[in-house]
């Protein structure tokens, strides 16, 4: 049989279709790249803002009128099944806490869900990237989140399961590990251990690749900050944080449930800059929360002057289903949701663009990982910053480059 898969959304979704394909493989499924050719069509779907869901079910729509056999996982799945079955009353759903089954979902008409680690899974990689789950799920109620209802409570993965898979990524030819979950410094909190404690394990693992951490959230990365910072410390790990503060004013925050404040936020910024004065800092913002205020934003813009992020990720609130958020009062006019939106925009790209103009005459070790526009090739330095150069390389090779030039969002530099 021949399976199309399209995914959209988070690493974690990228993840699992780095699992459904490796157990595909295995059972002599065969992967092809566009849907003409396939008998079965695997759509990963993501649901954590409007805009998003609707994208969904347009495309929803456009597999089911191919007179296919239709398989939609990812968060949609678990959490909107009546939404999709609406759109396509056929389709087979396979929720994200059990892509395992796929197997299942595709052979039987009905499928009887069991927990079990992905890690103890096949997975399958056509790149150097390698998106590692480490845990499911998350134990927290962020008031605006759906992803927590569709993916469950937090189940961390055991430290020897993770190494297992990221050695047989390195033997796939990976290079860059990401290791990803609701929040990865939650890790750990459900069965005694930490991710400064994973990170130590996976220092110690045989072979040339690097790793980014993905999104922390700074009420669980201070519980262990200083085990995490130490993890950090180790070579092979990106000096790459990701780290939501979400808005600039504690009222908001208490009203997001975030379970810290602003001075939470700032306390781990200074902490991990002191240890590492070129980290590359990404953090992400809602505007238009309800009840936000003008002086309540502006404690927002006030923020991100003071740390300036290299990296800002801004979105517009979108009232999700199942969510405490959207039965409170006091919701924000659209139209002063797009203009701080787009002032926001216009002052982090500024940031952005300053921070860049400091790593000019610096030297890193970039490690490349893609073929860039015009005969380029595109890295990233130990901090994470893409760079972009023109001399011929290897994909995998990792280069020293001098910076010569910085833009907004890459820096452009020359092999030395």
């Amino acid at each position: 049989m021949k399976v199309y898969i399209e995914t959209y959304g988070c690493t974690a979704n990228k993840s699992d279709a780095s699992l459904i394909k490796g157990i595909l493989k295995e059972n002599n499924y065969e992967i092809v790249d566009e849907i003409k050719y396939a008998d079965t069509l695997i759509l990963l779907t993501c649901t954590v803002i409007d805009t998003t869901e609707q994208r969904m079910l347009s495309r929803i729509k456009v597999l089911k009128n191919t007179g296919k056999k239709i398989i939609v996982g990812g968060c949609m799945a678990s959490i909107q099944s009546e939404k999709v079955k609406s759109i396509a009353p056929n389709v087979k759903l396979l929720p994200p806490q059990y892509s395992y089954q796929i197997l299942d979902v595709l052979d039987n008409e009905k499928t009887n869900f069991r927990v079990e680690n992905k890690t103890q899974f096949p997975k399958f990689y056509e790149n150097i990237f390698a998106p590692i789950s480490i845990a499911e799920g998350c134990d927290f109620s962020c008031s605006y989140c759906i992803t927590t209802k569709a993916r469950g409570k937090l189940k961390s993965y055991p430290i020897e399961e993770i190494i297992k898979d990221i050695c047989s990524a390195i033997k796939q030819g990976c290079k860059e590990i990401q290791l990803t979950s609701q929040d990865t410094s939650s890790y750990g909190l459900d069965n005694g251990h930490n991710l400064g404690e994973l990170l130590e394990n996976i220092g110690i693992t045989n072979g040339q690749f690097r790793v980014r951490v993905g999104m922390m959230n700074p009420y669980t990365c201070l519980k262990n900050i200083n085990s995490i910072i130490n993890g950090f410390k180790i070579p092979k790990i990106y000096k790459f944080l990701h780290l939501p503060v979400q808005s600039g004013d504690n009222v908001i925050l208490g009203k997001m449930n975030r379970k810290y404040n602003v001075e939470d936020f700032l306390k781990i910024i200074k902490k991990f800059r002191r240890n590492f004065p070129d980290i590359t800092i990404s953090t992400d913002v809602i505007v238009g929360f309800p009840t936000e205020a003008d002086y309540q934003f502006n404690q927002t813009v006030g923020l991100l002057k003071k740390v300036k992020p290299d990296i800002t990720n801004i979105t517009r609130y979108s009232a999700r289903p199942y969510t405490k958020a959207k039965s409170l009062n006091g919701r924000i006019d659209t139209s002063i949701s797009k203009k701080r939106s787009k002032y926001l925009t216009e002052l982090c790209r500024k940031i952005s663009k300053q921070n860049n103009l400091k790593h000019i005459g610096k030297i890193y070790d970039v490690l490349v990982t893609e073929k860039g526009k015009n005969d380029t090739f595109v890295g990233r330095s130990e901090n994470y910053k893409p760079v972009v150069f023109k001399e011929k390389v290897e994909i995998g090779d990792i280069k020293k480059v001098e910076i010569k030039k910085a833009a907004e969002t890459f820096l452009f530099g020359s092999i030395i």
